[in-house]
């Protein structure tokens, strides 16, 4: 009996080539520097664990390499996992939240936001910045920094160097208003619910918010981070809205691919609405919060190290001086308009 040529035997896979390994080895990576990031951004609020385990990712990305088995862990973190720390944001968050700073702050979020958002879609023309990177600046600057990055990536399918390079613009302005908010308050005579609501309207990220907003006093920190959470709800329908453009603008058979319902508001979305609306009605029990914060603050730590280590520095390099520019504008911008829209606010 003749044997079979090899190529006709069954082969073995080798050891490293199970799928579920292969998903191992790419997740070991981000978790692990989810872990040192998390015990960074108690030392540095300023910068906060997100923004530190994506330049660890940058830094382990440049160091090592990105070798072919760890792809699919590290696309399943950077995607699933990010997607999985949104909706446990939702839990933490009630539709309530917003009757709790009173109509009187609502027009102040809903004119900024539209100032930030029609901004960057005129100067993003403008100062000719790439889309993918020019939209995740101008939600990143208009709601909530990195969160609506994070979001918003998931929603246009970005890529990770628009991704990494859209939250280094916000960090730069996030450390910034940190350190100049404070005093600039003080200079201005600001009162601590004016500052609240400057801090919560124009600092972009969470925890710059709670860093600048601390140091000017406890009530201006309660009134900025109910604010802040409120404006976050706007990434609600904004990411819908941003869904529906990028499905009106595909071709016929990126349409037929999907169908409509999932164009115009991917699941995770719906999900984080689901959560958010049962924590309002009480189902979510305020013993668990603690815990959720923890899983969402950890979930969105690690994605974003896997998307550092997916990065290129070569390919930031390449964006320019275009997206700062653009995200130092539009910081300028909501800053001054926040000011403007609460004087004329309080003068009625």
């Amino acid at each position: 009996m003749r044997t079979p040529p090899p190529s006709l035997l069954p082969q073995r896979p080798p050891a490293d080539g199970f799928p579920s390994k292969r998903v191992w080895q790419g997740f070991a990576f981000p978790l692990g520097l989810g872990l040192i990031a998390w015990q960074l951004g108690t030392w540095v609020p300023v910068l906060g664990a997100p923004v530190i385990g994506i330049l660890l990712g940058l830094l382990v990305g440049q160091l090592f390499g990105l070798r072919p088995e760890w792809k699919s862990g590290l696309a399943f973190c950077s995607r699933k996992v990010l997607q999985s720390a949104i909706v446990l944001l939702g839990a933490g968050m009630s539709l309530g939240q917003v009757a709790q700073i009173g109509s009187d702050g609502l027009p102040v979020m809903i004119g900024t936001l539209a100032i930030a958002i029609g901004g960057g879609a005129l100067l993003g023309r403008m100062l000719r910045v790439e889309h993918q990177t020019g939209v995740l600046v101008t939600y990143g600057t208009a709601i909530c920094g990195a969160s609506a990055i994070a979001t918003m990536s998931a929603v246009i399918g970005a890529s990770s160097s628009a991704i990494a390079f859209s939250i280094t613009v916000i960090v730069i302005y996030n450390v910034l208003g940190a350190l100049l908010f404070p005093p600039l308050g003080h200079l201005l005579g600001l009162s601590q619910e004016a500052f609240g609501l400057w801090a919560g309207t124009a600092v972009n990220d969470t925890s710059s918010v709670v860093a600048a907003a601390t140091v000017y006093g406890a009530a201006a920190a309660s009134y900025a981070v109910v604010v802040k959470l409120t404006r976050t709800l706007a990434i609600i329908p904004l990411a819908v809205f941003e869904s529906w453009r990028r499905y009106r603008s595909a071709s016929g058979a990126e349409q037929a691919a999907r169908p409509v319902w999932y164009k115009l508001a991917p699941p995770f979305l719906g999900f984080f609405l689901l959560a958010a609306a049962l924590n309002s009605f009480g189902a979510i029990p305020p013993s668990w919060q603690g815990t959720i914060k923890l899983m969402a603050h950890f979930g969105t730590t690690a994605a974003m190290a896997a998307v550092g280590m997916t990065s290129s520095f070569a390919a930031i390099r390449q964006a320019g001086w275009r997206p700062i520019a653009l995200g130092g504008i539009l910081w300028v911008l909501v800053a001054t308009s926040s000011l403007l829209l609460d004087m004329i606010r309080t003068a009625w």
